[in-house]
């Protein structure tokens, strides 16, 4: 099931990781709303939609403490966007969160098993 993922260019081993089809962690804590996802583009958005602005950056700290507590370090992210859908019957606020896909693949916690330390610090 794991998928070769290479951590760097340098001559490290490859690190088997655990997909799923999007291409991150099958471990991966999933934002707990179904109107959120992980979505399937480079630097992985990860969406949260609301009509209520605190809901969403709510639901989106409690992503980010949760995908933190499983890396066992901080999630790496590259940029917060905010936009707004105003058709009829849509979550008016649209926030999705940059992250990097190695983090969302589960990468630090492979490399850590892989050099015997523990999974989570």
């Amino acid at each position: 099931m794991g998928q070769p993922w290479r951590v760097d260019a340098s001559e490290e081993p490859v690190v088997e990781l655990d997909l799923d089809e999007a291409g991150v962690a099958t471990e991966l804590p999933r934002p707990s709303n179904s109107g959120d996802a992980v979505q399937q583009v480079p630097y992985r958005p990860v969406q949260f939609v609301d009509d209520d602005l605190p809901t969403a950056l709510e639901r989106s700290a409690a992503w980010l403490r949760s995908v933190q507590d499983w890396l066992g370090e901080p999630v790496d992210v590259i940029a917060v966007h905010l936009d707004y859908d105003d058709r009829d019957g849509r979550p008016y606020y649209d926030l999705k969160l940059l992250c990097n896909e190695e983090d969302l693949a589960g990468a630090p916690i492979a490399v850590r098993a892989q050099q015997g330390q523990p999974t989570a610090p």
